[in-house]
């Protein structure tokens, strides 16, 4: 059981339990408070309205320049710096800090002084609530401890495969790996949302008896925190790591996908296709193996013969289209020597730059590949240079799919990895914010205004290079379905309002299988109302990885008649949605709220809303309840207190703060428009 506040030593009292209790010094310096004592520096800062931003150091003052998540310079804010009896107190707007005499913390809401997070001793003699163990180099395993809540409930930390929505109880790596996202922050039932600003690879426990942050390896522990309901936090998390741009206006529309079209005439025919049906679609896509070599960053001419026409057919009718980009590099591509001589790959402490295995054209066998150092500025414009001039210049393409940029290595050890920006250990988490960042800035240097890149992984702030985030490499069943709700929900709490699924699914279903067709319209009906409509996957039968690889079929005719008309139905409703789906994007783009939102980021006073895990808001005013379970022709789902429901196919009114039950035959998801809000949604 955690020790209540109320037991805890008062600010200013010096704890007699301690064998040789520490008793620092205050100062205050441009306008943050520092604490030292025992070769420990703390300094707490205003970091924007009702926010402060935390480093602490052992061995010397904080240092600057460190890679994170934060933007360089601060929202402004007023705030004030109180050293009085032992007790240093920032008060910054909402939120109010005090630090006492050993150097422990506390978080208080200022206006009733109520307690919203408190560091925690791991034991009442040693160690305190943080823990620097050195492993070398200036380098420590770090530990920040804070106490637990009995009653608190955690959101956010990415995307993840767990299922869970309520983080509390669970132990969280963070690192990058396909399908598990790291975003190291969090928001709080009791009223606070924390960025663990430190890309260096650990976990976090959010564990009954303590929550505990660990850096494998870092310099310096280094946190902000806001105080404020969960979505005045998104508004002041967002401000200080940078907001989404504004969605391009087609990308809010229908995208065509599969494992994969292996030639221009293919890819063409099924655009073709979508057009003589009269189905709504704004992009398709060109996936991995186009290339001479991986790493080449161009089309093989071969199957590719000329893209100039391609394009210029596509935007005829009135489709972008969509290229893959890895962020990896064969030896046989004519880029390898060039950049391995630049030292634009990532560095291994031991052995050759060699990051994983990977087939390639021309070759019987997987070949060792590298991956470029996205943190490097050099290597970023060198792979822009490549890009710009096989896709950019000659075609106009300007969207790009960057994925496998965990980076997938194989093995995942990235403790043998030496970054431009540092050790792996310290700061792996960083690459896929710095890929994405490689296509932002080298698109807004060409002068397009229009910038998202479609994104296996990222980290804190990659929304505001423009990053959309799909949850990766999945099962294809109705459980996995399930798991995406919460997966979303929490990515909206990390920061990143661009996200969606494979439609379906990845690793497989069968088209012609009339259980897996029922996976697809209720997953396709969850895509419609997702923030992007992405359809993948790769479908059976498929085949061995490899350049001539393909998958089955996957446009909305693959599925059958009855199937492919629900799909196309809700094509339409989409499409119809557009306008609304613009206006929500903006609301992202101007104020960091996220698209796809859980019940209680609009509705806080409702205590039911902060454990519904498998329905959610799409913007402000259109609660979707997806249906999750095979066979099923009806939905109970939970309306939130505050407002009256309208069931969005039959007109019917519901008042909120209670469970309802509504018919979902095949063909609907059970859709609910907030209180007076007018959507085309049955036509």
């Amino acid at each position: 059981m955690t020790q209540p506040a109320e037991n805890r030593p008062q600010p200013g009292a010096v704890s007699l339990a301690q064998s040789s209790p520490t008793v620092g010094t205050f100062r205050e310096r441009d306008g943050a408070l520092e604490w030292s004592g025992r070769q420990e520096t703390v300094r707490i800062e205003p970091w924007g309205p009702d926010a402060v931003r935390v480093r602490a150091r052992l061995g010397g003052p904080v240092l600057e320049g460190l890679p994170g998540a934060l933007l360089d310079e601060p929202p402004a804010a007023e705030s004030t710096v109180e050293v009085v009896d032992g007790t240093g107190t920032l008060t910054v707007g909402a939120l109010t800090v005090e630090v006492d005499a050993e150097g422990m913390i506390r978080f208080l809401r200022t206006d009733d002084r109520a307690e919203l997070l408190a560091e925690e001793r791991a034991h009442f003699w040693w160690p305190g609530p943080r823990l620097y163990t050195a492993v070398g180099n200036g380098h420590h395993r770090l530990e920040q401890r804070f106490a637990a809540y009995d009653d608190e409930q955690l959101y956010g930390l990415g995307q993840h495969q767990h299922g869970r929505l309520d983080q509390k109880g669970l132990v969280v790596d963070l690192v990058q790996r396909n399908a598990e996202v790291s975003i190291p922050v969090l928001t709080s039932s009791r009223g606070y949302t924390l960025l663990w600003n430190n890309p260096a690879i650990g976990r976090v426990e959010l564990a009954h008896n303590g929550t505990r942050w660990v850096a494998d390896s870092a310099r310096q522990i280094d946190y902000w925190i806001t105080a404020g309901a969960p979505a005045q936090a998104q508004r002041r998390y967002s401000a200080v790591t940078g907001r989404t741009p504004m969605l391009p206006e087609w990308a809010a529309g229908f995208w065509q996908c599969k494992l994969r079209y292996r030639t221009q005439d293919e890819l063409l025919a099924v655009a073709r296709e979508y057009k003589r049906r009269n189905l709504p679609i704004d992009v398709i896509v060109c996936d991995f193996f186009h290339w001479t070599h991986l790493g080449e960053w161009k089309f093989d001419p071969k199957e590719w013969p000329d893209p100039a026409a391609m394009v210029r057919e596509l935007a005829e009718l009135g489709i972008k289209l969509v290229v893959s980009v890895w962020p990896s590099v064969s030896p046989l591509s004519e880029n390898h020597r060039p950049m391995e001589m630049k030292g634009y790959f990532i560095g291994t402490q031991y052995g050759p730059a060699a990051h994983a295995d990977w087939p390639d054209k021309e070759v019987a066998a997987p070949v060792q590949v590298a991956f470029y150092d996205a943190t490097n500025p050099e290597a970023r414009q060198f792979v822009w240079s490549r890009v710009k001039e096989n896709y950019l210049d000659p075609y106009g393409i300007t969207v790009f799919w960057l994925d496998a940029c965990e980076p997938e290595l194989k093995p995942g050890f990235p403790e043998n990895l030496r970054y431009w920006a540092g050790p792996g250990l310290e700061v792996g988490n960083l690459y896929p914010a710095e890929n994405s960042r490689t296509f932002h800035e080298g698109l807004r240097a060409a002068g397009e205004q229009e910038v998202i890149t479609l994104n296996r992984s990222a980290w804190a702030g990659s929304q505001r290079y423009g990053a959309a985030l799909w949850s990766g490499d999945i099962g294809t069943d109705f459980a996995t379905l399930r798991r995406q709700i919460a997966a979303g929900l929490n990515t909206a709490l990390s920061g990143i309002p661009w996200w969606n699924t494979d439609i379906g699914g990845f690793h497989g279903g069968d088209p012609d299988d009339p259980a897996y067709r029922e996976v697809m319209v209720r997953w396709f009906q969850f895509g419609a109302l997702s923030p992007l409509m992405r359809l993948h996957g790769f479908r059976d039968p498929g085949m061995p990885l490899g350049p001539e690889m393909t998958g089955g079929p996957n446009e909305v005719w693959s599925y059958g008649e009855e199937a492919g008309a629900i799909l196309e139905k809700y094509l339409h409703l989409r499409e119809r949605l557009k306008p609304y789906v613009l206006r929500v994007m903006r609301e992202a783009h101007e104020e960091g709220l996220p698209v796809m939102r859980p019940l209680f980021l609009e509705f806080p006073g409702d205590r039911a809303a902060w454990s519904v895990d498998d329905a959610y808001l799409f913007g402000p005013d259109l609660l979707v309840a997806p249906v999750l379970e095979a066979g099923a022709t009806a939905r109970t789902v939970h309306l939130p207190a505050g407002a009256r429901w309208t069931d969005a196919w039959t007109g019917q009114v519901y008042e909120g703060g209670r469970p309802v039950t509504v018919d979902a035959p095949l063909d609907r998801i059970p859709l609910f428009l907030r209180d007076d809000a007018r959507l085309p949604v049955a036509g």
